[in-house]
């Protein structure tokens, strides 16, 4: 029976029968192309520097331009999705990420890596939002797990192999800040086909909108009446986890620098996707888990993280920097898939995409904010203090939000 809820549109995309599970993988690859671009200026930071001569502080603030963007995305990306369909949306989407390529391959100062990293993140907004629907909308109601599974690995792994292509290649072959962008242009433009092409429905009619469709089109997106303890649930776990993340990836090649004495482009990259590496195979791994306790284990994880961090820049440890990023990833991989998977089971499909730009911008807020005090403040007082306030704080969020996942057993049912 055709359904209204998370996923039913894939059976009336082609005619009443079951999408071939091959499109459920499809479908994730927008995903995926999109977040290569998201983290693969993470190696290029410490040459850009190099070349215009910016500090810590201004390098944050690159980065932190992105998730403004990613923001400014979500109040629009997730309802526009609901209300229009997910290509319209993830189109132009892509389209203007190939603009952010160029952007990036021309760059001659921080103007433009800060119109470059502003581009990315509303086109990143608008995946995490429309796009990861997207694959729910493919999989039909009877994989809604595989769908967020996928959806979830597909946007982690992306942000790790960006980071892994761009160091090396910009290593390995002349033009270090053009090629790179130019193969990344590549991998869009065959999302954009899979796009074109992806057996979806147009538009959801406003159904299941809880009384919001006559709301704007522009507003801070929620959950319907009844899920908000699940979306709750979700950021109290994945915000602490991208958050470590995001500082991994901002300052984490200057503090490999100072550990190693290498600006090495190819190991901050590898330590990038190393670390995107554990948030992919972590989910697989806790896949069968109940989803409260994927979220109890994803706090735990990014708390060990930062314990791991402040070893890291207190002993000068590179192993214990290592163990941080692994630890971080896996907190931010758990973090996800048990807050999309909460949504998934909850949330029906008229309101889906409002509901990951809700978990997400709940997630990316502290993400862009807390990295950007940690990098101000390293400039002002040393890396090692500015880090250790950072890592401090951030593990009393997670334990937090651990704290509050032992509470919300209690009330949302794990197999909702």
């Amino acid at each position: 029976m055709t359904t209204a809820t998370a996923g039913g549109r894939a059976r009336e995309a082609v005619g009443g029968g079951e999408v071939p599970v091959r499109w459920v993988w499809l479908a994730a690859w927008p995903v995926t192309a999109v977040f290569v671009l998201s983290n693969a200026a993470t190696p290029l930071y410490v040459l850009w520097q190099r070349e215009m001569g910016f500090g810590k502080g201004t390098l944050t603030v690159v980065f932190a331009c992105y998730i403004a963007g990613l923001l400014g995305s979500l109040l629009v990306s997730g309802v526009l999705s609901d209300r229009i369909g997910r290509k319209p949306v993830l189109l132009p989407a892509l389209g203007l990420a190939l603009v952010a390529c160029l952007v990036f391959a021309t760059a001659g100062g921080v103007g433009a890596l800060i119109a470059a990293r502003l581009c990315t993140g509303i086109a990143v907004g608008a995946v995490v939002s429309a796009g990861m629907a997207a694959v729910t909308d493919v999989a039909g109601p009877a994989r809604r797990r595989l769908a967020a599974l996928l959806a979830s690995c597909a946007m982690v792994f992306g942000a790790g192999l960006g980071p892994l292509l761009a160091g090396v290649l910009s290593e390995t072959l002349p033009g270090p800040t053009v090629t790179v962008f130019a193969v990344e242009a590549v991998l869009l433009a065959s999302a954009v086909v899979v796009v074109v092409r992806m057996p979806v429905r147009g538009a959801h009619g406003g159904r299941g909108g809880g009384g919001r469709e006559a709301r704007g089109w522009v507003r801070v997106p929620g959950v319907p009446r009844g899920t908000g303890w699940q979306l709750a649930l979700g950021i109290a776990v994945f915000a602490p986890g991208i958050t470590a993340t995001s500082f991994v990836l901002s300052l984490g090649p200057s503090l490999l620098a100072g550990l190693l004495g290498t600006g090495s482009r190819i190991v901050s990259g590898a330590l990038a996707f190393a670390m995107f590496l554990s948030a992919t195979g972590v989910q697989f791994a806790v896949r069968r888990l109940g989803r409260h306790t994927v979220l109890a284990y994803g706090a735990g994880a990014t708390a060990l993280g930062m314990a791991a961090l402040l070893l890291a820049v207190r002993t000068g440890s590179v192993a214990a920097l290592a163990g941080a990023a692994l630890l971080a990833g896996a907190g931010q991989g758990m973090g996800q898939l048990g807050g999309l998977s909460l949504l998934n089971s909850a949330v029906p499909g008229a309101r889906l995409a409002e509901a990951n730009a809700a978990l997400n911008v709940g997630g990316y807020l502290p993400a862009g904010l807390l990295p950007v005090s940690a990098g101000y403040l390293s400039d002002a007082v040393g890396l090692t203090t500015g880090t250790t306030v950072f890592g401090a704080t951030l593990a009393g969020l997670a334990v937090a939000g651990g704290g509050l996942v032992l509470l919300g057993r209690r009330r949302v049912p794990s197999a909702a």
